[in-house]
């Protein structure tokens, strides 16, 4: 997709747009879908780094999982919005990475939605803390 990009700051960008099925009984976004917007744009950050998470787990047994997560809601997304959903690690980890991500409506660039997750890289077999894959950490220690 040519909208998704990378900023200087290293910030990934990845559009979405609102369907009705993202709406509640108020038209309005339903509170957990702004998690499942944000859970799609760090897929589409690591698959921007070549890393695809069912690889991961055949590849190299493992899986990322939310360890806690904030989210501050402050303005509605509304049915047939555009919206820009931002990912930035901003916390790496032997076995861990936090993002900050922003979900903004991208007609007027008004904040939505403002969240830090922590996920925590396990092992798929035992869920048990597992270091960050390879090629991930390499990617980091590279500037990525």
């Amino acid at each position: 997709m040519s909208d998704v990009l990378i900023d200087k700051a290293n910030t990934f960008h990845w559009p979405v747009r609102v369907y009705y099925e993202d709406t509640d009984s108020g038209g309005v976004v339903y509170y957990a879908n702004y998690l499942k917007f944000m859970e799609r744009a760090r897929t589409e950050w690591l698959r921007s780094l070549g890393l695809e998470q069912d690889e991961l787990i055949a590849r190299e047994s493992v899986i990322f999982a939310v360890r806690s997560i904030q989210v501050d809601y402050l303005q509605p997304a509304r049915f047939n919005d555009a919206l820009t959903v931002s990912a930035e690690v901003v916390e790496w980890g032997r076995a861990s990475l936090s993002f900050e991500q922003n979900i903004h409506r991208t007609k007027d660039e008004t904040l939505l939605c403002r969240g830090r997750i922590k996920l925590a890289c396990i092992d798929c077999n035992s869920f048990k803390p597992r270091a960050l894959p390879t090629a991930l950490r390499l990617d980091f220690n590279d500037g990525g």
